[in-house]
């Protein structure tokens, strides 16, 4: 069975139609190609320096968000933090809406953890070694008999007071366009007993537009995604801090109270795709 076959698989409605709704203003294409390769030379120099992560050090978190912060620069990726202040509590899950890989970065920028991600992300150029120092927990989204065991790992790191990040859409959206929360990996905190912090993440242009330029849907590459960031003026991520969720006993009434605080009133994909189509 293909993994096309699989009724339970997520699949976010977004395509190129989408990116170009949110993309850039235009820029002089000789002025946006030095910008790309001046961007692109300066994250490569500091993803040589992702092995210095995996050394055992004082204060490494901070050292881990610095890192993260100095690399979206490296992309020009602008950071802000709002809501609610960050809780410096052990055994967190952090959940957050999917818009592209970039994300990782973001929010190991401002809550660093082990993050639950794509089985293939550790073999992709260059950020693959980043996820592996970032202790990225693979999931294999054509295996639905694995689940349980992902599920059962996060409960533990979270048990052993570790921080972990999930992305509950279960594929990337454009970031115009939402997913539904799939109740599964809250499992982990109502079986640990361990709270949630929920972060909205929003992609904006520099004058306030959102932004689809970092996304990472459809049939995009990364080198799609990242030659369109890289190639981009400026785009701001504003992460806001929502209240902590207490796990409770039911997996889908927390996906629900943490799909209200990432959010709020948005409308969901389909009644965006009918605004397009209208």
């Amino acid at each position: 069975m293909t993994v096309q076959d699989h009724a339970w698989l997520p699949r976010a409605l977004c395509d190129d139609s989408c990116v170009r709704a949110g993309g850039a203003p235009p820029s002089r294409r000789v002025i946006a190609a030095v910008r790309a390769t001046l961007r692109i030379s300066a994250a490569l120099v500091l993803l040589m320096m992702v092995p210095l992560l995996a050394v055992p050090m004082p204060g490494r978190g901070r050292v881990q968000r610095r890192y993260c912060r100095t690399f979206l620069r490296c992309l020009g990726v602008r950071i802000t933090v709002s809501g609610g202040p960050i809780r410096n509590l052990r055994g967190v899950l952090v959940v957050s809406g999917h818009v592209s890989w970039i994300d990782i970065f973001v929010i190991g920028s401002v809550l660093p953890g082990a993050f639950v991600a794509r089985a293939d992300l550790i073999d992709w150029p260059a950020v693959g070694l980043a996820a592996r120092i970032m202790k990225v927990i693979p999931i294999d989204r054509a295996s639905l008999r694995r689940l349980p065991q992902v599920v059962a790992q996060v409960a533990d790191r979270l048990r052993n007071g570790q921080t972990v990040v999930a992305f509950p859409e279960g594929t990337t959206w454009c970031g115009l366009a939402y997913g539904q929360f799939r109740p599964a990996m809250f499992q982990a905190a109502v079986d640990s007993g361990r709270p949630v912090q929920p972060l909205r993440l929003t992609y904006h242009h520099r004058d306030g537009r959102p932004s689809t330029v970092a996304a990472f849907v459809g049939d995009d590459t990364l080198w799609q995604s990242l030659s369109r960031t890289v190639r981009a003026r400026l785009t701001v991520v504003d992460v806001e801090v929502a209240s902590l969720e207490l796990p409770g006993v039911d997996r889908r009434e927390l996906a629900a109270r943490c799909e209200v605080a990432v959010r709020g009133q948005i409308a969901r994909c389909f009644e965006h795709s009918h605004a397009l189509a209208g």
